[in-house]
């Protein structure tokens, strides 16, 4: 074995010693990692609810409460004894392309796994669990089994440099950067602030198949989302919102893209002004989004 090998071999074992112990299994879905006193950061899509167990390196498996949850970002904080185990660092200076990182992994608690890569992709677009579209993901080559979303790659100091998010084709992995917004939202869901995007419980069709449905049926072309879609008990339903209804604005903000909409709302206090396409007639809608009252009106 060449002296390359051997420091990579003693790497590895390194982090698993000083690190794993902060790998943590979530639920049987997937993993987290210890971010703070009582704090894991993990992926919302390995959630069911409001709580969850997870389950640490030396078997302890301990009930957790979500703190704050993004689930257009994929990013969930939860509250849970996490005893003495330490948590992870985060790195000082983003990862490049080339860069040599790390991957562990606790799949549902299981046996922990430690992997290695290079970052194959900088600044990813993607789309997150509610088809909200996510960027600045981190592309990396770190082979890891299923159940890892939620899990770290770090570099070889140990740093934490993102949270895993899920495979992509090839065998590649996407992970969420962690950064100055990854730390707001930590501390802000520490703190009890974060909760999750406001969601009108809609299904939509993106607006340039939007535009061509109005041109096929005879309506002049309009390109913005259209509803296919709703939860008539939701926020929109509640306010009389229909399928086949086109959001043409919501506040002060043009919407001609679903990431619109999605910025908007991830904004949005609890009401929210809306105006609408239906047919050829404008309609202005207020959405509440915490009364099970609200009802709209035409302008």
């Amino acid at each position: 074995m060449s002296l390359d090998h051997q420091e990579l071999a003693a790497t590895i074992r390194g982090l698993a010693e000083r690190f794993g112990p902060s790998v943590v299994g979530v639920n049987s879905r997937g993993c987290g990692v210890v971010v703070g006193d009582g704090l894991v950061i993990t992926n919302t899509h390995n959630l069911s609810g409001a709580e969850a167990v997870v389950t640490f390196g030396d078997g302890r498996q301990v009930e957790a409460t979500v703190a704050g949850a993004d689930i257009d970002g994929d990013l969930a904080v939860l509250r849970v004894d996490t005893a003495d185990v330490p948590p992870f660092v985060e790195a000082e200076a983003d990862v490049e392309l080339g860069d040599v990182v790390f991957g562990l992994s606790r799949p549902g608690g299981r046996s922990l796994r430690v992997t290695v890569g290079t970052v194959s992709s900088v600044d990813r677009a993607f789309r997150g669990p509610r088809g909200s579209r996510i960027t600045g993901g981190v592309e990396h080559t770190a082979p890891l089994p299923r159940g890892s979303s939620g899990g770290p790659i770090v570099d070889a100091s140990g740093q934490l440099v993102g949270i895993n998010t899920h495979r992509v084709d090839s065998g590649f992995y996407l992970a969420l950067p962690t950064g100055e917004d990854f730390r707001r939202f930590v501390e802000r869901a520490a703190a009890g602030e974060v909760t999750t995007r406001r969601s009108l419980g809609i299904a939509v069709v993106p607006p340039a198949a939007a535009r061509r449905m109005r041109v096929a049926v005879g309506l002049p072309p309009v390109e913005s989302p259209l509803i296919r879609g709703l939860d008539e008990d939701g926020p929109a339903g509640r306010a009389g919102l229909r399928r086949g209804d086109q959001i043409l604005r919501a506040g002060d903000v043009a919407i001609t893209t679903v990431e619109d909409l999605q910025r908007v709302l991830a904004e949005a206090g609890s009401t929210l002004a809306l105006r609408i396409l239906r047919g050829t007639d404008e309609i202005d809608v207020q959405v509440d989004f915490d009364s099970t009252d609200a009802s709209g009106g035409e302008a």
